[in-house]
């Protein structure tokens, strides 16, 4: 249980730390005053200030933020370091800087995980990874680890012929299979299954896996890669959900500390996938334009620029609470399936 519950407050913090971090960075390079970085809601567990900042950690890891001095429409008293008193280009940055540096940290993470922990690929060879208990395998007695030399007499030198040649089979022949095994030599028959909606013989084996550790540069372009890859598969997922005014995929703050948990039984490199894909998804997220989410205040920050001058502290005001009160919508609806997930064992 400690376990899972350090693994969530590791996922929620790194992720909130990130976005938050890109927001206080770009806020000070454009010369605005931020007068607390907090991460966390409720009350404060660690205070501490530097400079002009209030640094804090509160109770609840579930979010963050940066006190900038003129974020309200109608804060007049932050002067021109102020939020409001800045070019329409410098909000906009640092506005936009969260949701990039949440598309940034899985870059991060995938390239560490390609090159420090390497990549699993498939062994080319006619070795056994695992052998599926109750199937035709391991009811002929082949083990993981065994490596098949020949069928029916014909040698076999790689992973594809092997399956070439049990798919072919549709069942009711048996296979004579000359077996290698740690330096023995034995003779197997194995009669495969008829897998009908595939139209093709199977044994239940699984291919052995090896470690292979990409270069600097070849990890750098993999993360890259598997970042853009998974980006598009959640706009297509968004899209559909959209598309169908279906929220039932929705996952809210207990379901996905009920996955960070599971996944952290998983080991680090599991957990610090989770934590890409989470982060991914908080930047998309986060970039609707939706009020009081970041593609929201993008969006009114456009309408600005296209008028000429900021919408009044009261349509602000309305679009904000229209805004949350869609947010607590979905988080409720979110919590729901949660709860439905969790009594139903799923």
């Amino acid at each position: 249980m400690l376990e899972k519950i350090l693994a969530t407050v590791f996922v929620f913090g790194l992720l909130v730390f990130v976005h938050e971090l890109g927001h206080f960075i770009t806020a000070k390079l454009t010369g605005m005053r931020v007068d607390e970085f907090a991460i966390g809601f409720g009350p404060r567990l660690v205070r501490f200030r530097y400079g002009e900042t209030v640094y804090s950690i509160r109770i609840v890891p579930l979010g963050g933020f940066n006190d900038i001095a003129g974020m309200a429409a109608d804060d007049n008293d932050a002067g021109e370091r102020g939020y409001c008193r800045k070019p329409i280009l410098s909000r906009m940055i640092v506005i936009l800087a969260g949701s990039a540096m949440n598309f940034i940290l899985p870059v991060v993470l995938f390239f560490g995980i390609f090159f420090f922990a390497g990549v699993q690929t498939p062994n080319p060879a006619p070795v056994l990874g695992t052998v599926l208990a109750d199937n035709p395998a391991a009811k002929a007695g082949l083990m993981a680890n065994d490596r098949i030399v020949a069928i029916d007499g014909k040698p076999i030198e790689t992973w594809q012929e092997m399956v070439d040649a049990i798919r072919m089979n549709h069942g009711a022949v048996p296979l004579t299979m000359q077996v290698d095994r740690q330096g023995q030599e034995l003779t197997v028959s194995v009669t495969p299954h008829y897998d009908a909606s595939h139209d093709r013989g199977v044994i239940g084996i699984v291919n052995a896996y090896e470690t292979a550790y990409p270069g600097f540069f070849q990890s750098v372009s993999m993360a890259f890669e598997r970042t853009t890859m998974i980006i598009v598969m959640m706009l297509d997922a968004l899209y559909r959900i959209v598309l169908e005014l279906s929220g039932s995929e929705l996952a809210g703050p207990i379901g996905v500390a009920q996955m960070a948990g599971e996944v952290a039984e998983m080991g680090i490199v599991p957990l610090l996938n989770f934590a890409a894909l989470l982060s991914l998804n908080l930047a998309i997220i986060n970039l609707l334009p939706v009020p009081a989410l970041d593609g929201g205040h993008f969006l009114t920050l456009c309408v600005e620029a296209v008028r000429g001058k900021p919408l009044s502290p009261k349509v602000m005001h309305y679009i904000q609470n229209a805004g949350v009160g869609l947010i607590v919508v979905l988080m409720l609806l979110a919590m729901k399936n949660d709860v439905m997930r969790i009594f139903a064992g799923g």
